[in-house]
């Protein structure tokens, strides 16, 4: 049986994008623009593991849907199915087995969405929106993590309607990432918490926040032993701060970095400030990508401190990132983050996103 059953896809043919031929600059550096976006911004991105062949795309919109499309080698993108929910959609996630979808939304649930059948299920219910949603793999439990504005980190293992753990957080989750056996938690009021995850999840750290602004995006890196070792924490104040859980030299190891702001990052000039909302790091070379309100994403060497590359700019922000399981894919939405408030949407521009596909050799 295929992956997807005998569902038909949603939109359009899938045939390529390369852009348009006319003179907008909502895809200035000829992109291939994934088919059938969504109708609304897109606010998380997510590919499927390496256990499934080929690629797969999820996007979360607020639109309340959820997509999906096949991403080939050439290319060319095809719908393939999608769920909805009855809120926007603020997270999504695969199992370590590809075989199942997780989604979080502003409806307070989280859904298990079977790809092979085609059917979601309601797995988890908070008492506020759900904003982060990961799956856990450990040797002696499989689990989902959901994070929420009701302050609360709970622990589900999708077949109880009751979490088989509930963690008080002092704040209103804002962001989350975890890789076995580590997670870490960003709260509103700059919190950031670190849990291990062996056994069972437990607190580990309370850090204070490297950052002096609201917490936006963050994501944990490895060692070269493929351990996760630290995380990067991005905010609105176009500010990301590497941080490792226990670093030789605490002073020296962990350190900040302007990004995202116009006029570049050295210069005394006034210059315009925009929100970090995702950071990505490459599978295989541990360098990171981040995207901004500013409509541009940039490539980052941690260990050299040095930016690899910053793209053009699009005409609206990028709302989200992913890399594909190996590296050679990047993918980035561009549609509006209300960053600039309501006077600043405009529903005449498109909502897209791209992949940047890396040339074979």
């Amino acid at each position: 049986m295929s992956l997807f059953g005998t569902t038909s896809g949603f939109g359009t043919s899938g045939t390529s994008m390369f852009g348009s031929a006319t003179t907008d600059n909502h895809n200035p550096m000829k992109d291939i623009e994934v088919t059938s976006s969504p109708d609304d911004s897109i606010g998380c991105l997510s590919f499927s593991p390496p256990t499934l062949p080929g690629n797969f795309l999820i996007a979360g919109s607020w639109a309340n849907d959820v997509r999906c499309w096949e991403v080939q080698d050439s290319g060319q993108t095809i719908p393939k199915a999608q769920q909805m929910h009855t809120g926007p959609v603020l997270d999504v996630c695969w199992s370590d087995d590809g075989s199942k979808v997780f989604t979080a939304s502003c409806d307070k649930t989280a859904k298990m969405w079977d790809l092979s059948s085609n059917q979601a299920i309601q797995i988890a219910q908070h008492d506020a929106p759900v904003k982060t949603i990961h799956w856990i793999k450990a040797p002696n439990y499989s689990c989902v993590m959901t994070g929420s504005w009701d302050k609360t980190l709970k622990f589900w293992d999708t077949r109880s309607s009751n979490p088989m753990m509930v963690l008080q957080l002092p704040e209103r989750c804002y962001c989350a990432d975890v890789i076995y056996p580590m997670a870490v938690v960003a709260t509103a009021e700059r919190g950031l918490i670190v849990y291990q995850l062996e056994n069972q999840p437990s607190e580990f750290r309370r850090i204070e926040s490297p950052l002096k602004h609201q917490h936006r995006c963050v994501a944990i890196f490895k060692d070269k032993q493929n351990k996760p070792t630290g995380f990067a924490l991005g905010s609105i104040e176009g500010r990301v701060a590497i941080h490792y859980i226990n670093p030789p030299n605490p002073a020296k190891d962990n350190f900040t970095f302007k990004c995202h702001r116009s006029n570049g990052t050295n210069t005394s000039a006034p210059q315009d400030i925009y929100a970090v909302n995702g950071i990505a790091f490459h599978p295989v070379h541990g360098t990171l990508a981040t995207v901004g309100s500013d409509g541009r994403f940039s490539f980052w060497d941690k260990d050299a401190r040095t930016k690899l590359k910053t793209s053009e700019q699009l005409d609206q922000p990028i709302s989200a990132c992913c890399f594909n399981h190996n590296g050679n894919i990047f993918a980035y939405a561009s549609s509006y983050d209300w960053s600039k408030g309501h006077e600043f949407y405009n529903p005449q521009k498109k909502i897209t996103f791209s992949c940047v596909m890396q040339p074979k050799s």
